[in-house]
């Protein structure tokens, strides 16, 4: 449902306010899922290129075969961080700055259809 022009302006006028108040915003930013999967990512890719680095010394200094192995081990498990992280940056539900309110609607749902939802999403909530 679209905003009337008296409610997009009053929208405009809090988002300008809001945007005023440096406290708020780095408040609302890092409660941002997408902020911290970004970050996740970036970490991701910077542990995959370690990992790399260790394959490769651990390729050329034969006696420290090992280190390539931890190195493969790093590499599996920075891409798997990657992967969970990519698939959280993809969310597109809103979620309110303590992170507890969730916009999701069931009207219209039976009360199996609302069960089953609730157990497909038990998961989500554990993350």
């Amino acid at each position: 449902m679209p905003l009337s022009e008296h409610e997009q302006r009053l929208f405009e006028q809090i988002e300008r306010s809001l945007s005023e108040d440096p406290k708020f915003a780095s408040a609302v930013r890092h409660s941002d899922p997408k902020f911290h999967a970004r970050r996740r990512i970036i970490i991701s890719i910077v542990l995959i290129l370690a990992g790399l680095g260790l394959v490769v010394y651990g390729v050329a200094d034969s006696s420290k075969l090992w280190l390539g192995v931890v190195g493969f081990v790093l590499m599996l498990s920075a891409a798997a961080y990657w992967m969970i992280a990519h698939r959280r940056s993809q969310s597109t539900e809103l979620r309110s700055v303590g992170g507890t309110a969730t916009r999701r609607t069931r009207r219209g749902m039976g009360l199996i259809d609302r069960l089953e939802s609730r157990w497909r999403e038990r998961r989500e909530f554990d993350r």
